[in-house]
């Protein structure tokens, strides 16, 4: 491992289960899997205790089956079952590249991974291995995105990364507005007050309270996650000052 100074030595990545489908519609696709791991890979490389809280949208959407008329609660649970699948799929092919990773969840299921502790997950954060957070809160009602702040606020990360499909905040949509102009800074008070939905208002509310730093960026951007977690201009950095 790299001896280098990091800026951010203990990282939180919120990454979407949307991020595993590639061009696919449903489910996780193998090349874009693969992808993934060699992005992950460079940041182990360089001695960043790394942390991930992943999505199942990819899978399992609770939101459309509620809106169908199935219950909420029911159907959050379906979706942190969701995030448990991608979480073993992507433990699966660290391992091939020989990077170790845990996979810990919120909801207890000991014969398939280990049950969430914040002590354990210190504990193998410094022993240089990656730590996978499955199964959300383990709460229904809260979204991945407040996982992601509740996960990083607890192991100390010094930064929380959230990848998304486009490389950072901007002043309008970039896809439909040719004028939207990108962030490369932000505060907490301008996201909430403008409503920029980065993430929902309980995620961002976490991060503000606890001076939780939050990158936001595209992380199929080649080498936008080490840029990131050097301290240098990536996406958009979003904190209280």
């Amino acid at each position: 491992m790299s001896n280098i100074s990091l800026t951010y030595p203990r990282v939180l990545l919120k990454l979407s289960g949307e991020a595993l489908m590639g061009n696919t519609n449903f489910g996780i696709d193998p090349d874009t899997l693969s992808h993934t791991v060699t992005n992950l890979s460079e940041i182990v490389k360089l001695g960043v205790q790394l942390g991930i809280v992943i999505g199942g949208g990819n899978i399992f959407r609770g939101v459309g089956l509620t809106a169908n008329g199935i219950n909420r609660v029911t159907a959050d649970s379906m979706g942190m079952l969701a995030t448990v699948m991608n979480g073993l799929a992507l433990q699966d092919a660290l391992k091939k590249v020989n990077i170790t990773a845990h996979v810990m969840s919120a909801i207890q299921m000991s014969n398939i991974c280990e049950h969430y502790s914040q002590r354990n997950a210190i504990k193998h954060l410094e022993n240089g291995h990656l730590v996978i957070f499955v199964a959300g809160t383990g709460n229904p009602f809260f979204t991945t995105d407040t996982a992601a702040s509740l996960r990083a606020i607890e192991i100390g990360a010094n930064l929380m990364i959230k990848a998304t499909k486009v490389d950072g905040v901007y002043s309008a949509d970039p896809m439909t507005d040719p004028t939207a102009t990108r962030f490369s800074k932000l505060t907490y008070n301008k996201v909430i007050e403008q409503r920029l939905g980065v993430m929902d208002t309980t995620a961002v509310v976490l991060c503000q309270d606890n001076n939780m730093p939050l990158q936001v960026l595209n992380m199929n951007k080649d080498g936008a996650l080490v840029r990131a977690i050097k301290g240098l201009d990536e996406g958009t950095l979003i904190n209280n000052e």
